[in-house]
Order: C-alpha cells, then structure tokens, then sequence
C-alpha cells in the first residue's frame, strides 16, 4: 500500500497568516511553488494561499500586496490528509473538495505536500481519468 508520506513533497513550508502577501509571493517564488499552507499562530492549518488568490484577490482589486495578509484571503475549511493515508483516501479527499494540492499533516505538523501531478504518477489509468474528470469538470 502506497502511503502519502511516499508520494508527497517533502520541504513544504507555512506561512503565518499574519504575513503578508508581498512575502508570501517571494517565498513561493524562492521555492518555485504555487501554493503555501497557511498557520495561525499555534502552527495549525488554517487555509491555502495561491499564486492566483495573491493576483485575483489582491492585485487585481488594486490592493497594496504589502499591506494584505495571508490571513485576509484564506477561507472555507482547510483540507489535509495524514501522512499514513493510502493513495486511495488521497485521490478521494483531493476528487470530493475538487483540489489540486493537498497538505500532508503527521503529529499535527506539516510534512508534504502532494500536488495533483505527484498523485497522478500512482494512479491507475482509470482512477486518474476518473481524477481529472472530478477536479476539473
């Protein structure tokens, strides 16, 4: 059985919900990604931030990205997987909440990541069809 913890990311990094968003475009930028979790201040998953909510959220409201805070754009109920879940579970939370990176949680910390291209490469010819058609339909 193939866990999350084998498929993931690792190195993924929060960032506090207190930062701001000119800092959060630079470390997605320092880490070539385009999305960061985001803390409150017990460390614990309170939201995404994506290189496209920074842009439509922000910027294109014609908001002061140094003055908007990672906290302002993160809503809705974070999603999260432990990393001993099976691949299976992943493809499930990732297809039913329509998500394309989902944070991996072990011990309440944050191990990984796994993006859609990272589960795509342990899926069945059949799941990954059945994957694409429920993220992106």
């Amino acid at each position: 059985m193939t866990t999350a913890a084998e498929i993931m990311h690792t190195g993924a990094r929060w960032i506090p919900a207190t930062e701001t968003l000119d800092r959060a475009a630079q470390l997605m930028r320092r880490l070539d990604v385009g999305a960061l979790p985001v803390s409150d201040s017990d460390e614990r998953l309170c939201g995404m931030l994506t290189d496209r909510d920074i842009v439509v959220g922000c910027v294109a409201h014609g908001h002061d990205p140094s003055h908007m805070t990672a906290g302002d754009l993160s809503k809705g109920t974070p999603r999260w997987i432990e990393s001993t879940a099976d691949v299976g579970t992943v493809l499930e939370e990732m297809q039913t909440h329509r998500i394309r990176r989902l944070p991996v949680i072990e011990n309440k910390r944050l191990v990984g990541i796994i993006s859609e291209a990272d589960l795509a490469q342990h899926l069945s010819d059949q799941q990954r069809a059945r994957f694409m058609e429920g993220v992106y339909a």
